[in-house]
């Protein structure tokens, strides 16, 4: 069956669908020895698909894995700035895995990992609301942290969906709030801190759809068990 070129490259493991857009885009691709080109289309049993030279066969095993990423990591397999990256971390795998969504350089916590770019796609994709669950430390205006952060309905403009947040604990200075949303646009629990003047001291996710971070330490990552994959699949 013939599918568009990126979501062929992506579901073999090579990289995200995105980056297949830009490779086909400089011309890095080719079918049965042409140059192809973004929405262009193919059959793995019948067309000849290549990256660089290198051919593209179809996934045969897929790994899914979980990392609790550390602070000062970013979460992409390479770095213009030289930056430690979650690739250094599960370079033991064995295999190409890539990340499902991101965490910001000074956040840490749940990062899933897998090589399957179709479960990536749905796991991003709005239609299906994949709630992520993160516990953060916050300082500034602590009175009523909570329910301020939860009438947050707009960030520069832009409306967002409301977020659900719990005081978890309140102290003098500070207070440890669970804060869940599913949107996930760019940095936005520090945006809405931000803009109800709370400074955040640490963030880390520790749920993500049906996946919970329990206790996997710190820098190290584990593959998910049958039973998570399966419900992971069952609700997307």
């Amino acid at each position: 069956m013939e599918e568009r070129l990126q979501k062929l490259i992506a579901a073999a493991g090579i990289c995200s669908r995105r980056r297949a857009e830009e490779l086909l885009a400089a011309g890095r691709v080719r079918v049965n020895g042409k140059t192809a080109a973004v929405g262009d289309k193919a059959d793995l049993d019948r067309d000849t698909v290549t990256v660089d030279g290198q051919p593209v066969c179809r996934q045969r095993k897929f790994v899914y894995l979980m990392l609790n990423k550390p602070t000062g990591y970013v979460t992409t397999l390479s770095d213009e700035k030289g930056r430690p990256t979650v690739a250094d971390l599960t370079k033991d795998v064995g295999i190409r895995v890539f990340p499902i969504g991101r965490l910001d350089l000074m956040s840490e916590g749940l990062l899933l990992m897998t090589n399957d770019g179709e479960l990536m796609q749905r796991m991003l994709h709005p239609k299906f609301e994949v709630n992520k669950t993160y516990h953060l430390t916050v300082g500034g205006q602590i009175t009523h942290a909570a329910e301020r952060l939860a009438a947050v309905t707009e960030l520069e403009g832009e409306p967002i969906r409301p977020a659900r947040v719990e005081l978890l604990r309140q102290m003098s200075k500070t207070a440890e709030l669970s804060v869940t949303i599913h949107e996930g646009k760019n940095r936005q629990i520090r945006r809405m801190c931000a803009a109800c003047d709370l400074t955040v001291r640490r963030l880390c996710r520790v749920k993500e759809h049906t996946l919970t971070l329990g206790d996997l330490e710190t820098g190290k990552w584990r593959y998910l068990t049958d039973n998570e994959i399966l419900a992971l699949k069952d609700e997307i």
